[in-house]
């Protein structure tokens, strides 16, 4: 396996003065440590030498201010050298088209912060759908320690399944490694997601709420951002199916 620092040049290179790529987070309101999994996620794309444009548009994240109706660049806050943060909440329903779709919304939040060659967007996986329809993704859901998470987190996923054919996802746990659940709560969702929707779970990690800001990320987030990032976007999704019936999610 490649070094993190091999795998950062090998990013640099393949993202140097190309169209911004895309890593879509999908919101989970029954994850109470949100934040933490977002600054993980920038913390090692700017490890990367990346530039990383948070588009915030979960149900709990903040509106944004009044003049990105107008500008989206108003609306853009500069956190770190490499982080830039926008306050989304209801931009991509205020961008849909008579077709149902905000993907022209993307395209002005590229235009509005042109020095950043990824867009992390945080939403509901509805936004999602209107946002990336006819891209081809991995969405990243979001669970934590309890049942109402999972639950929320297979809904999620089949959503994205029905809508957009998104037939594999990842999952990011806001718990610590060291939790015995950790591991039944990524089996239980992959095992559903097999069973009644033919999705699978390609990978998972655990963050843990209490990490440091200045602890590095560990090899293993890196390795799945960087495969997240060499995703291509310009395919066309499979078919859509639905699911053939309810399970019942459980952690017991």
């Amino acid at each position: 396996m490649n070094s993190p620092a091999d795998q950062a040049h090998g990013l640099r290179r393949l993202f140097g003065g190309t169209r911004a790529r895309h890593i879509a987070l999908v919101a989970n309101p029954h994850v109470a440590f949100d934040s933490v999994v977002l600054e993980r996620l920038t913390t090692t794309l700017a490890g990367m030498g990346l530039n990383t444009l948070v588009v915030d548009a979960a149900d709990s994240s903040p509106a944004p201010c009044e003049l990105a109706a107008l500008d989206l660049r108003a609306g853009i806050e500069p956190l770190s050298e490499r982080v830039s943060y926008l306050a989304a909440r209801g931009l991509p329903l205020a961008h849909v088209d008579t077709r149902g779709s905000s993907a022209h919304l993307l395209d002005r939040l590229q235009a509005a912060a042109p020095q950043c060659s990824v867009l992390l967007v945080h939403a509901s996986a509805s936004d999602l759908c209107r946002l990336y329809a006819r891209r081809s993704l991995r969405p990243l859901l979001l669970a934590a320690d309890l049942p109402e998470s999972l639950t929320h987190a297979y809904a999620s996923m089949k959503l994205l399944a029905q809508r957009c054919g998104w037939m594999s996802a990842d999952l990011l746990l806001a718990a610590p490694a060291a939790t015995p659940r950790a591991a039944l709560i990524a089996q239980r969702l992959a095992s559903c997601a097999d069973t009644f929707l033919g999705a699978s779970l390609r990978e998972w990690l655990a963050i843990d709420p209490a990490s440091d800001v200045r602890d590095e990320p560990s090899d293993a987030l890196r390795a799945l951002v960087a495969a997240q990032l060499r995703l291509g976007d310009d395919e066309v999704p499979p078919p859509l199916h639905a699911a053939p019936r309810e399970p019942a999610l459980s952690l017991n």
